[in-house]
């Protein structure tokens, strides 16, 4: 039985509201990927069954959300000082997972070239979804 994807379904929300945002499927198997400025900022797979969604974090955020939430842990086949995976777990709200995947797409963005740049990092913020 496959676990709950709210949170793959959520993040993937989230990201499709993000300028310049592209989604693909670059990797082999189950992986989806989203892009901005032809950079990586959120892959979703499965770990044996349990859809994960793996986004980059500054590393010292990576290192306290690891502390304060069970459901988050090092990025799966990733870098695990800049990478994190999320799975779904009650420790993890709709508004965290929106936050996480907006301070990825953030990150990615402020690394590209300013000409490059869909929006300013320090100034974009994303409203809330109503829900």
């Amino acid at each position: 039985m496959q676990m709950d994807k709210a949170v793959q379904d959520r993040a993937a929300a989230r990201a499709a509201e993000l300028p310049g945002s592209e989604h693909t499927h670059q990797f082999t198997g189950d992986w989806e990927v989203w892009k901005v400025g032809g950079k990586v900022f959120m892959l979703q797979t499965s770990m044996p069954g349990e859809p994960v969604v793996i986004l980059k974090a500054d590393p010292s955020d990576a290192e306290a959300l690891r502390a304060a939430h069970a459901s988050i842990s090092p990025g799966y086949h990733m870098n695990k000082k800049h990478w994190i995976t999320v799975r779904a777990g009650a420790d993890v709200e709709p508004a965290l997972v929106d936050n996480l995947v907006t301070e990825s797409y953030l990150l990615v963005v402020a690394g590209l070239p300013k000409q490059s740049r869909p929006v300013n990092p320090a100034s974009f913020r994303v409203p809330p979804s109503a829900d």
